[in-house]
């Protein structure tokens, strides 16, 4: 993917080199600067790390007057003064010192325009910097809607640049972008003050608004409303499990039967293409090898698609952000504060970019502390299996009524449970190792607004983009590999047995560490491949059912039913809540410690909490049963 952020040259077809110009999208958090990204640049998006360092960006392309523009999605800032990560990086990326880079051609600027008093400083300090810049004034339309007023061109007049309200989700004023480009991109033309301290900014940004007749708008009396509510010291964290509950219950109320369709539509088209294979060899291989392997994952696709669906609806709208407000108790109680709630949070989805979030916390202990308990909240991929398994072993009941089923209440107690040992293991870091100082938590509430169903569907699409991507190279090569070491080496001229197969040997080798557990061999060689990555487990266990003669004709669910006991499933359960099974995250918190031991002690705490505990899950329900 192109990373460089500098005008480029790149070749057409007739050979000539055509000149790209890059702009680069800064704003504050909150400000709707994502939404305006994705407005403009639709699907023609990629996402990769800068240089060096594992802060993430976006960057995308769309067209004017038939000239390509990339344009670079900044990390959103406050300010530009180099205290955090995020702010060093947005300063290097405008100045051209970010390595690979070189000087944006201009710069588009959004700041909220219900919020413009906080947010005048920011601007101040990007156009200072002498780049082509353009002030969009974002929210335009809830901005006029609550009274609020402004002269864009008097405020163009005071800050030397070309300023314009837009409302991103509305896709209202964004021709002016268009003209902007268009137009030369000059560079700003008034010599802005130099503000020391908060008070002359203040001073400034008062003046300024007067000059520009700015008046503000009148606050959301929905946002003061639910605030009341939703940030309620009682009523406040009974509306979040409320609010998670109906999440994983929705989850499996409407995903499951998505499932069970898609399963039976992949179940029949094998069974439609196994006919037309004639040459048993080449028939194994694609049915058993590859098919099975692949589909035993991809029917859990529309779950995984509810469940970001319904994270998109929450952070979109705003109560997210409450969420962290309401967690901030929780997290001082283990030493931390409320900004270790966001990547945590985010390790709902992968492990791998909540890392990269923690850059946020200034503190570097309780920065450390973050990144080691992250792996413990249950990522993306823990979901199809516990899916596969909480669908196999446990029957659906109403718990509480049609709210709460006995399903939704296994997966939701698996998803506390992984919060608490991450909590509890916090605690043992910060009143040790990480012992630091509490540092206040500030946290900008933004106003509570519907989510625009274009940017919940392009996370869709990229969520379903990277999943397709896993199961059609990871997924994929992992069912070939075990479907090759089941099918050989052959006796007699013809394949061996399953349990005589060069995999069984191996999962046999390993067989008597994990039987106290409640795990067969299969389960084992499972266990291996998912290292790689957790949801491996389930394409190699379809693959090993599969060329199973008992089990052959069985769906995955029965097969396990075959092979494992109750009290086994559950500590296969127990057992992925904490192991470290995924050597992506192992190797960002490597490069985030910049060393080896912190994440190979990371590996050896998860592994012994996730043995130990699988060990109790199965012996303690064993004795029980």
């Amino acid at each position: 993917m192109p990373t460089s952020m500098s005008t480029q040259e790149v070749r057409t077809s007739r050979g000539k080199e055509k000149r790209v110009r890059t702009v680069a999208l800064i704003g504050p958090p909150n400000s709707g600067k994502s939404t305006l990204f994705n407005r403009l640049t639709r699907l023609r998006q990629s996402v990769g790390n800068y240089p060096g360092i594992t802060v993430e960006h976006r960057s995308g392309s769309f067209l004017v007057q038939g000239e390509q523009v990339r344009v670079i999605d900044l990390p959103g800032v406050y300010s530009l003064a180099p205290f955090s990560e995020d702010e060093c990086v947005a300063v290097d990326v405008l100045k051209g010192r970010m390595e690979g880079t070189c000087v944006p051609d201009a710069v588009l600027l959004v700041l909220d325009a219900t919020s413009l008093t906080r947010q005048l400083d920011l601007a101040i300090s990007v156009i200072a910097l002498g780049l082509p810049t353009l002030v969009l004034l974002n929210m335009a339309d809830l901005f006029a809607k609550r009274g609020g007023e402004i002269d864009p061109l008097k405020l163009a007049l005071e800050l030397g640049a070309p300023v314009a309200l837009v409302s991103a989700t509305q896709g209202t004023g964004l021709n002016a972008v268009e003209r902007f480009l268009e137009q030369g991109n000059a560079k700003p033309s008034v010599p802005l003050p130099v503000l020391n301290g908060p008070s002359q900014s203040r001073s400034w940004a008062s003046q300024l608004e007067r000059r520009a007749g700015y008046r503000s708008a009148l606050p959301a009396q929905w946002t003061r409303r639910l605030d009341a509510l939703v940030l309620h010291r009682i009523w406040g964290p009974l509306i979040f499990i409320v609010v998670v509950g109906a999440v994983f219950q929705s989850v499996f109320g409407l995903g499951q039967p998505l499932s069970n369709a898609l399963q039976n539509l992949l179940n029949l088209l094998g069974q439609k293409t196994a006919v037309m294979i004639a040459q048993p060899f080449l028939r194994s291989l694609l049915l058993d090898g590859i098919w099975k392997g692949v589909s035993s994952v991809l029917i859990f696709l529309p779950q995984i698609l509810l469940l970001f669906l319904f994270i998109g609806l929450l952070e979109d709208s705003g109560y997210l952000a409450r969420a962290a407000l309401i967690s901030d108790r929780t997290m001082r109680s283990v030493g931390l504060n409320g900004k270790a709630f966001i990547p945590l949070l985010s390790a709902y989805a992968c492990a791998v970019p909540a890392i990269m979030v923690t850059r946020t916390i200034e503190n570097k202990r309780d920065r450390l502390a973050t990144i080691l308990i992250a792996p413990f909240m249950t990522c993306s991929a823990r979901l199809p299996v516990y899916t596969l398994l909480i669908s196999a072993f446990i029957p659906e009941r109403p718990v509480i009524g049609p709210l709460l089923g006995s399903r939704a209440l296994a997966m939701l107690s698996l998803y506390v449970l992984g919060f608490l040992v991450a909590i509890g293991t916090a605690k043992i870091l910060k009143s040790s190792v990480l012992k630091s100082a509490s540092i206040p938590f500030v946290l900008e509430l933004p106003e509570y607004r519907w989510p625009t169903w274009q940017s919940i569907g392009l996370r869709l699409l990229d969520r379903g983009r990277v999943f397709t991507r896993q199961v059609g190279t990871v997924i994929l090569a992992a069912s070939l590999v075990i479907w090759a070491l089941t099918y050989f080496p052959f006796q007699h001229g013809h394949p061996p047995q399953l349990e005589h197969s060069a995999i069984a040997r191996v999962g046999q080798f390993i067989e008597p560490v994990i039987q106290p557990l409640g795990f067969n061999w299969k389960i084992g060689v499972g266990l291996l491949t998912s290292v790689v990555a957790r949801e491996v487990i389930v394409g190699t266990l379809g693959t090993l059912y599969a060329t199973d003669p008992s089990t052959h004709s069985m769906s995955l669910q029965t097969a396990l039913r075959h092979d494992l006991t109750f009290p086994g499933a559950m500590a296969l359960l127990i057992f992925f809540a904490f192991a470290m099974q995924c050597t992506s995250t192992l190797a960002v918190v490597r490069r985030e410690t910049n060393s080896w031991a912190w994440p190979a002690i990371q590996f050896v705490y998860m592994s012994s909490v996730a043995y130990v505990a699988a060990l109790a899950t199965n012996q303690l329900l064993t004795l029980w049963k």
